[in-house]
């Protein structure tokens, strides 16, 4: 090939490679591979100018990733609010967000905020420390 693409995100003058490979996608701790990627890919920062077809390959499974990550996110919220003895209603209230707030986080509907998903992993470490954040509240 005789046309130079040049990396639009090192913006320095690397000139991109037109090849098929390996591409690492990660969310969260979750990490996986979409196999064989053809595009233009710049051998510095690894970004991709996607051939026909492989950009939404590429995002199908990247949505797939983001989808088990909230699902296991939930998973792990749940298991915290449970062991805190609290309703899904009460916690709603306590950590903020409403009423349905704990159901739409356990189920990987809706992200919680950071601060929240913070706080239970704190408390899920040191439950002792309940009483002093209903007493805050």
């Amino acid at each position: 090939m005789t046309e130079k693409r040049f990396c639009l995100q090192c913006d320095d003058g690397t000139e991109l490679v037109h090849d098929t490979r390996d591409m690492v996608i990660s969310v969260d701790t979750l990490s996986d591979t979409v196999p064989a990627v053809s595009g233009w890919h710049c051998p510095v920062c690894g970004e991709c100018e996607f051939d026909e077809g492989e950009a939404q390959r590429y995002a199908d499974a990247l949505a797939e990733m983001r989808k088990s990550a909230a699902i296991r996110q939930g998973q792990a919220l749940r298991a915290i609010r449970k062991r805190l003895r609290l309703s899904q209603r009460d916690a709603g209230l306590l950590f903020g967000g409403g009423v349905s707030a704990f159901s739409e986080y356990e189920r990987g509907k809706t992200r919680p905020p950071k601060s929240t998903r913070i706080l239970l992993d704190l408390l899920g470490r040191h439950p002792e420390l309940m009483d002093e954040v209903r007493r805050a509240d």
